[in-house]
C-alpha cells in the first residue's frame, strides 16, 4: 500500500441510475460512510442522478432519490460507478442520452482530475467514453471478454479483486467493491482505520496490513 494521502475531506459521489445493482452501490457506500463516522471529516458521501427523479434499483425492488443531480452536484474528488446486470449494461452502451449526458459528466470530471472508482460491471459502462484507455482494468468475470472487446486500448486483468491505477480503480464482481473501498480507506487514512471497519463490519478474520497490494 502506498503512503497515506493528505487527510482532507474527500467528496465521494455515487452515481445512480435505473436498475443499478444494490450491493454494488451500498457496499462501498457503507464503507466510506462508516469511515467518516469513525474518523469524522474523512469523507463526504452523496448520490448523484441524471435528475432528481427517483431511481429504481435492480428488479425495481426499491427507489432512491438522489442527493443531487449532475447539474447541482458538488465537485467530486471521486466518482463511484456501481454496475448493473449485463443486459442493462449493453442497453446503456447504446443509450445516447445516458452516454451524452450522464457519462459525459463523468468524463468531464475525470478530465479535471477526479478519481473514477467502478464496481463490477460499472467499468463496462465506461467503454464508449475513453476513460479506460491505456489503463489496466477489470470487471465481473461474466463480462471480462466483452470488456476486452470494447476496450482494445486497455489491458484487462483477470483473476484479481481490484486494480488501482491511481486515477482509475476498477473491481471484479459485486463484493469486490467492498474490498476495494476498504483498500482505498487504508490508502487514504492508514490500515488502522481499515482494520477498525473490518472489525465493525465483521467482514473477515484476516486484517489488512500496510504492505497490502
Amino acid at each position: 500500500m502506498k503512503q497515506v494521502q493528505n487527510s482532507k475531506t474527500m467528496n465521494v459521489a455515487f452515481l445512480i441510475y435505473d436498475q443499478v445493482e444494490v450491493l454494488d452501490l451500498n457496499g462501498p457506500l457503507d464503507v466510506f460512510v462508516k469511515a467518516n463516522v469513525v474518523q469524522p471529516g474523512s469523507y463526504n458521501c452523496y448520490t448523484v442522478g441524471k435528475t432528481m427523479e427517483p431511481v429504481y434499483t435492480e428488479a425495481n425492488t426499491m427507489s432512491i432519490i438522489p442527493t443531487y443531480d449532475i447539474q447541482t452536484s458538488p465537485k467530486p474528488d471521486m466518482i463511484v460507478i456501481p454496475g448493473t446486470n449485463p443486459d442493462q449494461v449493453m442497453k446503456y452502451l447504446k443509450d445516447d442520452d445516458f452516454q451524452n449526458i450522464v457519462l459525459n459528466w463523468v468524463k468531464n470530471n475525470s478530465n479535471n482530475g477526479t478519481v473514477i472508482f467502478t464496481i463490477c460491471t460499472g467499468s463496462m459502462l465506461l467503454s464508449e467514453t475513453g476513460i479506460l484507455d491505456h489503463y489496466d482494468i477489470t470487471t465481473h468475470s461474466m463480462l471480462l471478454d466483452a470488456l476486452e472487446q470494447h476496450n482494445q486500448e486497455s489491458k484487462v486483468k483477470k483473476g484479481v479483486r481490484y486494480v488501482d491505477q491511481e486515477q482509475l480503480i476498477t473491481t471484479a464482481g459485486i463484493t469486490a467493491g467492498i474490498d476495494a473501498a476498504l483498500y482505498l480507506v487504508g490508502k487514504h487514512h492508514g490500515s488502522e482505520l481499515t482494520n477498525t471497519l473490518i472489525t465493525l463490519f465483521e467482514y473477515q478474520k484476516t486484517k489488512m496490513e500496510d504492505s497490502m497490494a
